[in-house]
């Protein structure tokens, strides 16, 4: 980059919730040095980082970054705690710019609104790009080569900036364990067409039969494709189903043109919020950009924080307690926003999908307590038909929290012009 060039301030958006946080951000650091961003006088790095202390039951110290190394290397760092996000919507409300009701949709609790804090702060502070990461996904890729591993750092700051002022959006490939999902042997109590079953029932843009079958003939690994490191080619990202999909991590914003961001939405206790993102941008310019991030979403590699690497992944298999539980957790999440993706995508078909969906369900999802043995997966079922009865609600606070983001936006704006 020449030095007469204008400095680009880069936001690093984290949504976090993880005691391992400050190892995560220390393995970005120093990838971010070995890409030359670090002290590169026309590249500002700030971090923005929203946490949840009840997610695990962590404390504040678990966020709180002191390493000096670190500091000295950091533009600026910025705790979204629930003290600045109450200051900010007590500042907003008194300012008649947005009522208490309205502000809790952007910022009220959930991993969207989280996400919509970074976001907002991000603008409000100037930043030109802003980037979020997930804390269990590391900037390194596993390449399969006959029988063994290939490790492979990523410099995937470096290439989403590359991109981003070519794009409204930018988002890279995952590998790792992209889905929380143990490997299953079938047998009489889950055949492998009941799971197929299953997963159509509770599909959306990331998760589908196809996929998830690939990944299980693979022990659950998902591999970097040698051939995306090798083109090194960026892909245009075309609409499919009113959808232009991206990723909730590894994924860039342009914030040079704040009036083209939409905000993040997901029913109350669900997830989803890149996907319902993904049905607003279909006249944006996105890119899927060729860079990794290795997902870790059972934490069982978390030696990768330190720089050991294994010589090979283990398939994740089932047990009582953290798996199965991960997995539980996972698929309710899935199933709470199917109906207003169902809603939102296939409007004309909604009841006829839903019929169809609820019908697999009652099929399958005793087969799936059976196989297991946990009666809880049968909340599957009525939370389905709860987040169906209440889609219409869903639907309404999914575009008014668009407008009510409209409005802080025009703010923004004519702040960022003074």
């Amino acid at each position: 980059m020449d030095s007469k060039e204008k400095k680009i301030n880069i936001g690093i958006g984290f949504v976090t919730g993880r005691k391992n946080f400050k190892n995560v951000i220390k393995m970005y650091v120093h990838n971010w040095k070995e890409s030359g961003l670090i002290h590169n006088d026309n590249i500002g790095i700030h971090l923005f980082i929203a946490y949840d202390l009840h997610y695990t039951n962590t404390v504040v110290n678990d966020y709180t970054i002191t390493d000096p190394k670190i500091l000295e290397m950091m533009d600026s760092i910025h705790y979204l705690n629930n003290t600045v996000i109450l200051s900010e919507i007590e500042t907003l409300v008194k300012k008649n710019i947005v009522t208490l009701e309205e502000a809790e949709l952007i910022f009220g609790e959930g991993y969207a609104m989280k996400r919509n804090a970074v976001l907002y702060f991000a603008i409000k502070k100037g930043m030109d790009y802003l980037v979020f990461f997930d804390d269990d996904e590391y900037p390194i890729a596993n390449i399969k080569m006959n029988n063994t591993i290939l490790w492979k750092g990523e410099n995937v700051l470096l290439t989403h900036i590359q991109n981003l002022k070519y794009a409204d959006i930018t988002h890279g490939y995952h590998c790792g364990y992209i889905s929380p999902m143990p490997q299953l042997e079938f047998n009489s109590k889950l055949s492998e067409n009941d799971f197929r079953i299953f997963i159509e029932a509770v599909s959306n843009d990331i998760i589908n039969w196809q996929s998830v079958k690939t990944k299980m003939e693979d022990g659950g690994i998902t591999y970097a494709d040698v051939n995306i490191k090798t083109n090194n080619k960026t892909i245009h990202v075309k609409e499919t189903n009113g959808m232009k999909f991206i990723s909730g991590s590894n994924l860039g914003f342009n914030l040079t043109k704040i009036d083209k961001i939409f905000p993040f939405y997901n029913p109350p206790g669900a997830r989803g919020e890149d996907t319902f993102l993904s049905t607003c941008i279909c006249n944006r310019v996105v890119k899927k950009i060729p860079c990794y991030t290795f997902h870790d979403s059972f934490l069982s590699c978390e030696q990768l924080l330190f720089g050991s690497l294994p010589g090979n992944l283990k398939s994740i298999k089932i047990d009582p307690g953290t798996t199965t539980q991960r997995f539980l957790k996972v698929a309710i999440g899935w199933i709470r926003y199917k109906p207003l993706l169902l809603y939102v995508t296939q409007n004309k078909n909604y009841e006829t999908e839903i019929a169809l969906i609820r019908e697999k369900l009652k099929h399958v999802v005793p087969c799936i307590c059976n196989y297991f043995n946990e009666d809880k997966f049968g909340l599957i079922l009525d939370e389905f038909d709860y987040f169906h009865l209440h889609v219409k609600k869903h639907y309404e606070d999914f575009k008014r929290t668009q407008v009510v983001w409209l409005k802080l936006i025009n703010v923004l704006k004519q702040s960022n012009n003074k």
